[in-house]
């Protein structure tokens, strides 16, 4: 029998796959958690009268008004939604956006509960906090697609047979295309993803290639694997969502529809697995297709890599100069390609240091983030 289910950022793409696939297998919804209050939030808090509720942001008007709506008791604040992430004997999916995702991730492995990471800050950000919070009992399961293949394809096998991880990559809306053709390109274009239904950050990223990188440095903690030992490979049809190599020359991979409710469920359910409502998947006919990425024309992931390497407050802060270059360029003040160069600059001009708590994480990610606004200011 599957654990309660908590869900944190409830109104996005993961959380509200997480309550369908829950809602399937009939897992009771023990908590919610949503970043303002929404009509779309009290459409789904409606939806399950026995959960705990908490709103992180929203004005004092908004508040009450929500609060009045739903006639039930509402919790406020991010320490709120902290302290409902540190709910014990439940599974807590982690869908926050950004690094404010960390305090969450750490209070569920403190409190001895499943952590189903779908925020990727919190090991980019925070890696060795994260690592460090698994002492207290807690257990950790993927839900990106690409490492809970990974995970899947892992299971059973010893740390030392693993030669290198092959994380896969749809190439997003631009695959193929050189870098002087990416000048221009809009908002639009850019969040016009081939295969994935995902949030527009995670979009963008996919784009640029940082969402690849990112994942490089997450599966580095999750897997305790060197950096010279995961490759990125691009398969634009997305249906192997990752493979592992071993020593003795053989391959395990993970083939499936590109649907995420199949690793959420499994990150649920691990380790049975239980029937799925996704679309049945067939070989026939099936052509395969794998690139060497351009990192010419997407040089955001040797960016990735190489803070990866350098470590301490470096995925850090490649983190957060990303996320203010993002929301510059969806607003129109930066251009595609002014992305990776306002990271890249950010990673080379911040002053190095080690981060071992959160409150040092987080202070890494304002300063990059003011560095990196700084630039884009500039650029203006």
């Amino acid at each position: 029998m599957s654990a309660p289910v908590v869900v944190l950022g409830a109104t996005g793409s993961i959380g509200t796959q997480t309550l369908q696939v829950a809602d399937s297998l009939g897992i009771e919804i023990a908590g919610l958690a949503a970043g303002r209050p929404s009509q779309a939030f009290a459409d789904i808090v409606t939806r399950y009268p026995d959960a705990a509720v908490v709103v992180a942001g929203g004005s004092t008007d908004d508040r009450n008004a929500f609060g009045q709506r739903l006639a039930r008791r509402i919790a406020f604040g991010s320490d709120e939604v902290v302290a409902l992430a540190g709910t014990p004997g439940t599974t807590v999916v982690n869908g926050i956006v950004g690094a404010a995702g960390l305090r969450s991730s750490v209070a569920t492995l403190e409190a001895g509960s499943r952590l189903a990471l779908a925020n990727k800050e919190s090991l980019v950000a925070g890696g060795p906090v994260v690592k460090k919070a698994l002492a207290g009992g807690g257990e950790m399961i993927p839900v990106d697609s690409e490492h809970s293949a990974v995970y899947q394809c892992l299971a059973g096998e010893n740390a030392e047979s693993v030669a290198r991880l092959m994380l896969t990559a749809s190439g997003g809306p631009f695959r193929g295309r050189d870098r002087a053709s990416l000048q221009d390109v809009t908002p639009d274009e850019a969040l016009n993803h081939p295969t994935w239904d995902m949030g527009r950050r995670i979009t963008i990223d996919s784009a640029t290639m940082f969402n690849k990188g990112l994942e490089v440095i997450e599966a580095h903690f999750l897997f305790d694997i060197p950096y010279d030992h995961i490759d990125v490979v691009i398969h634009p049809q997305s249906v192997l969502h990752s493979a592992v190599e071993f020593v003795d020359g053989s391959w395990k991979g993970h083939i499936g529809q590109p649907d995420m409710r199949i690793p959420i469920q499994y990150a649920l359910t691990a380790p049975a697995r239980v029937e799925s409502s996704a679309e049945p998947f067939t070989l026939a006919g099936l052509s395969l297709d794998f690139e060497e990425p351009d990192r010419e024309a997407f040089p955001a992931l040797d960016i990735a890599y190489e803070a990866g390497r350098q470590g301490g407050s470096s995925p850090a802060t490649l983190n957060a100069a990303d996320e203010v270059a993002v929301e510059a360029f969806l607003q129109g003040r930066l251009g595609f390609l002014g992305i990776a160069e306002v990271v890249s600059t950010t990673v080379e001009t911040s002053e190095w240091r080690e981060v071992s708590t959160i409150d040092e994480v987080l202070e890494v990610d304002r300063e990059a983030r003011v560095i990196a606004a700084t630039l884009i200011a500039g650029a203006c």
